[in-house]
């Protein structure tokens, strides 16, 4: 095949004009296929259905073609769940909570709902988002803006999923989202547990305080302070993660309640003095407190589960109010950003995928930038809105054995086990796609998923659960323009389009059976895993730019005696010396790193076309500026530091790398180069025809906003090739 050939076989070619770059766009169907369940309801269930909002038509009348107009159906659902049944027996909590007469638990949450108003011009198929804090992050994914109301998205036209017929379904589950009262917010209302007598159930409780600028003067609680004595809490305070804490006196800061916005955790918070103190920008502040009244936050799994087993199997509640989706459904797929795909592999490790009649409730699952970790959700006094990454949230059990999807034994405890063995023996699996960045490296020891917990093989992926490393990428979508608390400027790669692709094949497997992408990863076998130390050998010296390899470790904490029934006795653990060097009686899990090329890219896994035809270097990791706590790791974020454009340039500045000019020749050869990686990436299923063109152009703009520039003789010979 030729190389005009090859750049042409997906319909990719672009048509190049002086100075204009057209995009081509390539429309993409799904078949709906699948086989209905029925069954009786059991003792969990959704009682009734509060509808506050019913717009139909929805998105203003818009008609997606084949499909026709959709609907918005949004409210609240009241639902009970049994202390007593074996699906709910690892909920922490739950038979302390309140009880209906009928012996079960009530609690409610919100959701939200986008069908076509014929279900039969539907594909029978359900996209459900877990929300991040409360909030819908699908936006980018289907291509549609709206955010919270993805209803009022200003382009329709342009949606992915709706012209294929998908259901969006949205719920509330997680107690970190508060009762905010932001329009279409996914909140839940969760059960307060209390001692037998009706008493408060108190204990430690541990707050992380953290803020990147100079203005906050309060800071929300987690929890209710059994008490308000400050003198029976403390405060402390450091600039870097390693320094000692200094404890903050008792008179240096007070109790206090936010009295505008958002009032949550019954308003209770606490600010410095005198009054109108600041917290200082970017220091670490640590609390720790005697909490009352813990909600049971890990009913939050039971409200996923639930919601999906009553849209899927259910008829009405319990009044009768009928079930928007009834009789309709044949898959549903979920969709989730971070700290709900942390959520969703402790729903799966927990057994949560099967509901109380033991029906599987999600078929797929495309799960984002959450790799090896679960959440801090089932505990008492948990918080699940904690994350754990090089600076933050260390001290929370988040990331806890088993970390993969295949049967495992840890080293430490002894224990064999696997987030899979449940829904293994119910026959209630998931597929699952697990795509994650750089940066779960780094800050999440995402190596744990495939390697053993004592770090000296490569272990493979379970077959229905294949891993696709995003190479050089960070945690989401960064703004290349902008550093934020960070040294260099952030990395933009966006691995959505490989989401849309990837979707489209996990339905066709599910369906047809027809093989996924084969898992990418980086491995011990191909020399493309490393300690940090290694990858800081390799890492190009660039001027400017520092490399210290700093890494999260995973440890096996001691909470304390009673951890096994979900209480923590000590909290936070107790720790002697900083949490980087703290080896807590040698409990620690290796974890590893992906090795990098000689321009600091990474070698391993699926690479954007930012990475597979670069003009910088892209890393998953960043460190902190100046101003917010120098050489402390910057979270989530990645790095892009530009190539230089010319050998000169290079030599100028003395940098490493081969400079544009060097490593493409011509624009032409960068042209080339773009088109048949890109072009590579849809015969591999990674990415859809309709994307494709798309990123090409993206790539062409790139180049030409790097400074890279065709000669007008590149601009005639490749608009003279694309006339033959």
């Amino acid at each position: 095949m030729s190389k005009k050939q090859k750049g042409t076989a997906h319909g990719l070619a672009p048509q190049f004009h002086k100075r204009k770059l057209v995009s081509l766009g390539v429309a993409c169907a799904l078949a709906a296929s699948g086989t209905m369940l029925v069954a009786p309801n059991a003792d969990a269930r959704v009682t009734k259905i509060n509808i506050t909002t019913h717009e139909s038509p929805t998105y203003g009348g818009f008609s997606f073609p084949g499909v026709g107009q959709y609907e918005k159906i949004a409210g609240t659902m009241t639902a009970e769940i049994s202390p007593t049944d074996a699906h709910n027996a690892g909920i922490v909590d739950l038979a302390l909570a309140p009880r209906l007469p009928d012996g079960n638990v009530q609690y409610s949450f919100a959701f939200y709902i986008l069908k076509p108003i014929d279900l039969t011009k539907g594909n029978h198929k359900i996209f459900y988002e877990a929300p991040n804090r409360g909030g819908k992050l699908s936006g980018t994914f289907n291509q549609t803006t709206g955010g919270n109301d993805p209803a009022t998205t200003s382009n329709p036209g342009g949606a992915f999923l709706n012209p294929q017929g998908y259901t969006l379904a949205y719920s509330g589950w997680d107690q970190a989202a508060g009762q905010n009262s932001a329009a279409f917010n996914s909140t839940i209302t969760l059960p307060v547990a209390h001692n037998p007598d009706g008493t408060s159930i108190t204990g430690p409780v541990y707050d992380y305080i953290e803020n990147d600028n100079a203005t906050t003067m309060t800071s929300t609680l987690t929890y209710t302070p059994n008490s308000l004595d400050q003198t029976k809490a403390q405060l402390t305070v450091k600039a870097h993660l390693n320094d000692v804490a200094v404890v903050i006196p008792a008179s240096g800061w007070a109790y206090t309640k936010v009295t505008t916005g958002v009032i949550t955790n019954d308003g209770t918070a606490i600010q410095l003095l005198p009054a109108s103190t600041a917290f200082a920008q970017g220091s670490i502040y640590e609390m720790t407190y005697i909490g009352k009244d813990p909600t049971v936050n890990a009913v939050g799994f039971a409200a996923v589960r639930d919601f999906a087993s009553f849209l899927r199997y259910a008829t009405a509640d319990d009044a009768g109010t009928p079930n928007p989706m009834a009789g309709d459904v044949q898959r549903i797929y979920t969709y989730t950003v971070s700290q709900p795909t942390r959520m969703l592999n402790d729903f799966v490790s927990l057994g949560f995928n099967a509901d109380e009649s033991n029906r599987k409730v999600f078929d797929g699952m495309d799960m984002w930038i959450g790799a090896a970790d679960g959440i801090n959700m089932n505990l008492r006094f948990s918080q699940p809105g904690r994350t754990e990454r090089n600076r933050q949230h260390h001290l929370y059990q988040e990331g806890v054995f088993p970390f993969a999807n295949t049967m495992m034994t840890d080293p430490i405890t002894g224990k064999t086990d696997s987030r899979y063995a449940k829904c293994t023996a119910s026959n209630t699996c998931p597929v699952a796609m697990e795509i994650y960045s750089a940066n779960e490296y780094w800050v999440k020891a995402a190596s744990l998923f495939h390697t053993d917990p004592a770090g000296t093989v490569d272990v493979a992926p379970n077959p229905i659960t294949p891993i696709y490393f995003m190479s050089s990428h960070q945690h989401g979508t960064g703004n290349g323009a902008a550093k934020g608390a960070c040294q260099q400027f952030q990395n933009p790669i966006d691995s959505t389009p490989v989401h849309r692709a990837l979707l489209v094949a996990m339905d066709q497997f599910v369906n047809n059976g027809t093989p996924m992408p084969p898992s990418m990863l980086p491995t011990f076998a191909s020399g493309t895993f490393a300690t940090p130390a290694a990858v800081v050998l390799k890492f190009p010296k660039i001027p400017g730019v520092t490399v210290t390899g700093l890494e999260s470790t995973r440890y096996l904490f001691n909470y304390g005696p009673r951890l096994a029934q979900g209480i923590m006795d000590i909290n936070p653990p107790v720790i002697t010396i900083p949490y980087e060097n703290n080896p807590l009686n040698g409990k620690i899990y290796p974890s590893f790193v992906p090795m990098v090329d000689a321009d600091g890219n990474d070698v391993a896994g699926f690479k954007m076309p930012e990475v597979a035809v670069p003009l910088a270097t892209y890393t998953g990791w960043a460190l902190r500026s100046a101003a917010f706590g120098l050489n402390d790791g910057c979270e989530g974020t990645g790095q892009q530091i530009a190539f230089p454009v010319t050998a000169a340039a290079r030599i100028a500045a003395g940098d490493p790398r081969l400079s544009i000019e060097e490593r493409y020749g011509s624009f032409s050869g960068y042209y080339y180069s773009l088109l048949f990686a890109i072009d590579n990436m849809v015969t591999q299923r990674m990415l859809l025809p309709a994307d494709a063109a798309t990123a090409f152009n993206a790539g062409l703009t790139r180049a030409l906003n790097a400074g890279f520039v065709p000669k007008e003789e590149e601009f005639d010979a490749l608009f003279s090739s694309m006339s033959q």
